[in-house]
């Protein structure tokens, strides 16, 4: 339950040590569990460049609203993956803007059906 803090993560995230293996999940902007074992995904369309840690995030990301985050451990590369979607090997710009869009069009109010069929919007 402790606040989330680049130094914390990093210290986490220290290879070899208790907590490095796993992932972190991040509630309320406090660290709920680290450590963490994620379901993998199934998909044989994932790349098999991609590892555990790749194929749990994507995995997670097809069965819960998660938004997950991955850095690879041997290259630094930074990827996302959000409702079963992939996008891998970004730029700390490029991730910024992908996280971006999709946290500000999570924000948007949804329409109702209706509100769809008949080209308004909600207000």
């Amino acid at each position: 339950d402790a606040v989330v803090t680049g130094e914390l993560l990093i210290n986490i995230f220290i290879p070899n040590t208790p907590l490095h293996d796993g992932a972190v999940i991040i509630r309320d902007n406090k660290v709920a569990t680290a450590c963490s074992y994620l379901p993998l995904t199934e998909s044989n369309k994932i790349s098999k460049e991609f590892g555990t840690r790749h194929r749990a995030a994507i995995g997670l990301s097809e069965q819960t609203d998660a938004l997950t985050f991955i850095v690879s451990e041997e290259t630094g590369a930074i990827s996302i993956a959000y409702k079963g979607n992939f996008i891998h090997d970004l730029s700390v710009q490029e991730f910024e803007q992908e996280l971006s869009l999709i946290l500000l069009k999570e924000q948007e109010p949804s329409q109702s059906f209706f509100q769809r069929w008949m080209g308004g919007s909600k207000k």
